[in-house]
């Protein structure tokens, strides 16, 4: 039974479109579209897809490191007591 459930989610996926499933707003979308028609963005220097993820890998680590500053005496408390554990 686990391994028909499986095949079907895998065929699932496989068959699920692309635009059905895409995450991003609407502008995003009309900005990639309309930078692949010209070559470059600032006189050329820097493709919209680049500055693009360069905005998506900024947004995706200030949470990560907004946690790390709330919680890094529990994480470094934590280190110290792993490392000091016998067995």
């Amino acid at each position: 039974m686990r391994s028909l459930l499986f095949a079907a989610f895998s065929l699932l996926f496989l068959v699920w479109s692309n635009d059905l499933i895409a995450q991003g707003c609407a502008m995003c979308k009309a900005t990639v579209q309309s930078g692949q028609e010209q070559s470059g963005v600032f006189g050329g220097e820097q493709a919209v897809g680049e500055g693009l993820n360069a905005g998506i890998l900024f947004l995706m680590t200030v949470p990560y490191v907004l946690l790390f500053l709330f919680l890094r005496k529990r994480i470094v408390g934590f280190l110290k007591e792993f490392a000091s554990a016998k067995g």
